[in-house]
């Protein structure tokens, strides 16, 4: 009976694939942390490894076979076959080709992690490149500094626009005209669908965020001592302009930075009956010399191997980073154990990101720093509605960036002949109303990661500060008791809601469904800007 043939591949499956997934993911965490070009080589190896599995022809006509036979009606063994046929097609390319992709990306990743920007002669960490930018108001250290932490993209360009072009002809071979099409396609979203939603907040949004930006600029500019027409990208917080800089009178770091920050966060998510201890006992928190300089979740096993890595200061940055973490951790933590295993993983990468994001703002929320953080009454009132503002200014700045690197990567598959260089800074003037450096000519593109680790990723950010807006005004609706406040602390019905709705369903329902049953209603754009238009 195809059922029983399909099901007995899936048990073989899962016996080779459960154990060699948990070595690549070791095999990474090991690279990252350490940064040594062997143990990035050997985590690029264990990947072919893998790749030799999904790229099984014989296997993939069964899948198909299988696919396209109404006898196999059991909803679990369709959702499976959905997942292994977009995995099995993604890899049906020739295995040398697929080879060179993964050590060349491998490649690439471990020069962004053992790279170090140097400012003067002297090396210094990201931290301190992001310190400089928060602290300094001296224009020439800024732009340093600034510049400093762009250089890696000339040292990765050459190396990254031959992997485009090298995933690009992968994605030729199985029919489709780029990897940004294939990728988003397999993924289970829709470009012109994903286009027309952007193009909507694009529209709602332009005009609020020039106003806000505009304020922000005459703030700056009065700290730097320069006029508004003069004000350039390192003039704000960060190296791309995706946060929002400290340009209202609250001075938020004078409250963390006190704070153990892994004690409030681990208060916190038990309070709403999420237990997280477990998770950062398993993690690696602190920097290092040629570790990751970054964050991420990783779930190692899909049996409750998770952790995170990061490199954690007491301020309000890295306290927003890690209750981010800690949402992608706790949606991996309680996904149903009894799911098969393909089935152990999120709805979509978007989902999990809405969660991460639901929970990362509240670092910023008034109600949450004086139950958690512990600020009086008095002075969280005097802060609240700056902390709003910023809040808000952050959210139309993430937008307006998400815009950026989804329309840049875009036509980076599209043609990535071009001149990307220049690509780059009309879509930064265009969304961001950005002033371009003089040195356009500087693959400032190049020097961001995610287009080497995360391709066609950028755009699940701003879908899940869509999904993350939804949530939350079904849980303050639909969940919460009236009057309690926007905290969430100390109100464990959110931790089972979202768990039961979010969390325990793993992959068993496509992403569109999973919203639907969750919130009762399609994705829609309409909470994002209610809570921030």
């Amino acid at each position: 009976m195809p059922s029983q043939e399909f099901a007995d591949f899936v048990g073989s499956y899962a016996q080779t694939v459960e154990p060699l997934c948990r070595e690549v993911n070791l095999a990474y965490w090991k690279a990252s942390i350490s940064g040594k070009s062997a143990d990035f080589e050997r985590s690029a190896e264990l990947q072919v490894q893998l790749q030799r599995i999904f790229s099984s022809a014989k296997d993939y006509d069964r899948i198909c076979k299988w696919k396209s036979d109404p006898g196999i009606t059991d909803p679990i063994a369709r959702r499976q076959l959905e997942i292994l046929h977009h995995l099995y097609l993604r890899n049906q390319i020739d295995p040398t080709l697929n080879e060179r992709i993964t050590k060349l990306g491998s490649k690439i990743e471990n020069q962004f992690n053992v790279h170090r920007a140097r400012v003067n002669g002297r090396e210094i960490t990201t931290n301190d490149i992001l310190r400089i930018l928060k602290e300094s108001t001296d224009c020439k250290v800024r732009k340093e500094a600034w510049t400093a932490g762009k250089e890696v993209g000339a040292v990765v360009k050459d190396d990254l626009l031959t992997l485009v072009k090298l995933r690009n002809d992968a994605a030729a071979t199985l029919g489709y005209g780029n990897y940004y099409s294939m990728s988003l396609e397999l993924g289970e979203q829709n470009e012109q669908e994903i286009l027309a939603l952007f193009d909507e907040l694009e529209k709602l949004i332009r005009e609020p965020f020039r106003t806000l930006k505009n304020e922000a600029d005459e703030r700056l500019a009065a700290r730097y001592g320069i006029r508004t027409a003069d004000i350039r990208p390192w003039h704000y917080e960060d190296l791309f302009f995706q946060e929002a800089p400290q340009v209202y009178d609250v001075d938020l770091d004078k409250y963390y930075g006190s704070r153990e920050i892994l004690d409030l966060v681990t208060r916190f998510y038990s309070s709403i009956g999420l237990e997280v201890g477990d998770i950062l006992a398993r993690s690696d928190l602190y920097e290092k010399p040629d570790k990751d300089q970054h964050a991420f979740c990783t779930d190692i096993d899909r049996r409750g191997d998770i952790r995170i890595l990061a490199n954690i200061k007491n301020d309000e940055n890295w306290t927003g980073t890690m209750l981010h973490e800690l949402g992608h951790a706790v949606h991996d933590k309680y996904i149903d154990p009894d799911l098969p295993y393909l089935l152990r993983q999120e709805a979509h990468i978007f989902t999990t990101e809405a969660v991460a994001m639901l929970f990362g703002r509240l670092s910023k929320n008034a109600d949450w720093m004086e139950e958690v953080v512990g600020i009086r009454r008095a002075e969280k009132e005097k802060i609240a509605v700056e902390l709003g503002k910023s809040l808000r200014l952050h959210q139309l700045i993430f937008s307006r960036w998400s815009q950026v690197m989804m329309r840049f990567e875009r036509q980076l598959y599209l043609d990535p002949d071009q001149d990307l260089n220049a690509l780059w800074w009309q879509l930064a003037e265009r969304f961001q109303m950005l002033t371009p450096p003089d040195d356009t000519d500087f693959p400032h593109w190049a020097s961001k990661t995610h287009v080497v680790s995360v391709p066609v990723y950028y755009q699940n950010y701003l879908l899940g500060e869509v999904l993350a807006s939804q949530l939350s005004h079904h849980i303050r609706t639909k969940v919460l008791p009236e009057g309690a406040g926007g905290s969430m602390n100390g109100h464990p019905e959110i931790g089972d809601y979202l768990r039961d709705e979010v969390f325990v369903p793993g992959a068993r329902y496509r992403w569109d469904d999973m919203v639907q049953r969750a919130t009762g209603e399609a994705l829609s754009p309409k909470y994002f800007v209610e809570e921030f238009v």
